[in-house]
């Protein structure tokens, strides 16, 4: 923590939502001006502000995987390219602070007028769907990193206010989408800018002593403010374990577990007993588990703290190399970022259920469900690639039940729009409904999940990354588990059961139907 400084806590307050409101403002910039539906309609993004040394200051309330991973891609920006007034970085490679492939980042330096070295970081990260790779929606199962499309470490997007067109030519001729994608990157980047000018707008106008001094301060009070909580918590260990399905290439399970050791206001959170990483393509990189850690704790405190560096300053992750939670190079990683995350949200929650009885909700539907297809048009002949996710039910709350059909933890999308997929894909929506009676029984009832029928219009690719399909979402004090999800195909008069995750050839007239597990339920 910095020197104690005398604080106007009105100040503290007013800085705190001009700082979120500049981050917010990117992403609305962001989502207007995109292209794809899973940007402009499921809000598939994050924007955060950061200091010039890379610590973020303000987040908007977009996706928390995004967003507790990103501090590390903008280091290793600064740590690997030397940015100038004019230029923008891009990257989304998982091994240097991005979560998988489709998450492109753009990390851009804010000069104030007397600056030699940046002031300010704007960032924003959006999920293109499609990046390349060996299926549409590059979600394969995959078994190493290479078959999941184009990789991009740091290099210059912009310089010297010019965007780098030779780049620009690489990254769209390996996309099955061009137009698309094009368009996506221009809005991260327009978004961005936008983040700059205001930014400039109110050190200009507060001036830059008292604002600099109050990006102190707010570290400072979330710092102290997580303290505050882990010093609620009873000193001890505390421990849970849970399992992922499969990992996409066997049928085994694979097992995640943590260890939260709780010394007066320090927390440290093992994950040394998990399984080691996978064949298949479930690893989270380390960068994913540090935003997992963030999120718990964050949503433990009770009041709208700033959500900042400082918020992780007395917490230490421990997750050696080559575990399912801290995968390394060339690890298989698509699935990792929306279904690992989940888990570990699970197994950080199982144990502070332990810690703190009475405040942590059973499990929620632990899925993102990511549903990806692609393929050739046929009134225009030409290729489409679509992603989604789709939500579960959340799980029950102390004194609450839980919610239906929403999408909860490391995801904070909406769900799609019916008229928006039959309007700009060869799909027809058949049903779309909550899934009755999916949520755990108990004095509180978990959420339903969702069922959705699709049926296709053309001959195209269909993929699937989904989880607790074998494994059932949790319940807390004696409530019952949620139901597990299933996955069914209806072709030529039959139907199939698929496993939790698939990539399948569909011809015209089948129809597929997710089934997303219910929440868990709380209390006997």
């Amino acid at each position: 923590m910095t020197k104690a400084k005398k604080v106007d806590p009105i100040k503290l307050e007013i800085y705190k939502n001009r700082f979120q409101s500049v981050a917010e403002e990117m992403g609305a910039a962001l989502q207007r001006t995109a292209f794809s539906p899973n940007i402009k309609e499921r809000r598939d993004f994050s924007c955060a502000l950061f200091d010039g040394m890379g610590r973020m200051i303000a987040q908007g309330d977009h996706m928390p995987v995004h967003l507790g991973s990103m501090p590390m891609s903008v280091k290793c920006v600064i740590e690997k390219l030397t940015l100038k007034r004019g230029d923008t970085a891009i990257l989304n490679d998982p091994f240097r602070g991005g979560t998988h492939l489709p998450d492109v980042t753009l990390v851009h330096p804010v000069f104030l007028p007397e600056d030699k070295e940046p002031s300010f970081y704007t960032a924003n990260r959006a999920h293109h769907a499609d990046i390349g790779g060996m299926t549409p929606g590059s979600m394969p199962l995959s078994t190493e990193i290479f078959q999941e499309g184009i990789v991009i470490p740091p290099v210059k997007f912009e310089e010297n206010g010019r965007i780098n067109k030779a780049l620009m030519d690489v990254l769209l001729a390996n996309v099955r989408t061009p137009g698309e994608r094009e368009g996506d990157f221009l809005a991260q980047y327009m978004a961005a800018k936008v983040g700059e000018k205001r930014l400039k707008e109110i050190v200009e106008h507060f001036g830059r002593t008292e604002v600099f001094q109050y990006l102190d301060h707010l570290q400072d009070y979330s710092e102290k403010m997580i303290r505050v909580l882990i010093k609620s918590i009873p000193d001890g260990k505390y421990t849970f374990a849970d399992h992922m399905d499969n990992d996409g290439q066997s049928d085994e399970p694979v097992r995640i577990e943590v260890e939260i050791r709780i010394d007066g206001s320090e927390a440290e959170i093992d994950f040394s007993k998990s399984d080691p990483q996978a064949s298949g393509c479930i690893n989270a990189v380390y960068a994913i588990t540090l935003s997992a850690v963030f999120y718990i704790f964050r949503t433990l405190v009770e009041y709208p703290i700033p959500s900042n560096y400082g918020c992780m300053v007395p917490v230490r992750v421990i997750a050696p190399e080559g575990l399912i939670v801290n995968a390394v190079y060339p690890a298989a990683v698509s699935g990792g970022n929306v279904e690992t995350s989940q888990r570990i949200v699970d197994v950080l929650y199982g144990a502070l259920a332990k810690a703190l009885p009475g405040k942590v909700p059973a499990a929620s539907g632990g899925s993102m469900n990511n549903l990806t297809m692609g393929g050739a048009d046929p009134e225009t002949g030409e290729q489409f690639a679509y992603y989604e996710t789709i939500a579960c039910g959340m799980g029950a709350r102390p004194g609450k039940d839980g919610i239906s059909g929403v999408h909860t933890h490391m995801t904070n999308s909406l769900n799609t729009p019916v008229e928006v997929l039959e309007n700009q894909l060869p799909i027809r929506i058949l049903s779309y409904s909550f899934r009755k009676n999916s949520g755990g029984k108990g004095k509180f009832t978990g959420g339903d999940g969702i069922e959705k029928s699709i049926e296709f219009l053309t001959d195209a690719s269909l993929s699937l990354i989904s989880e607790r399909r074998q494994i059932a979402p949790y319940g807390l004090k004696g409530g019952k588990p949620g139901k597990p999800g299933e996955n069914l195909i209806f072709r030529n008069n039959s139907s199939g059961k698929l496993n939790a995750k698939f990539n399948i050839s569909v011809t015209k007239g089948d129809v597929f139907t997710v089934r997303t597990p219910g929440g868990g339920g709380y209390g006997r």
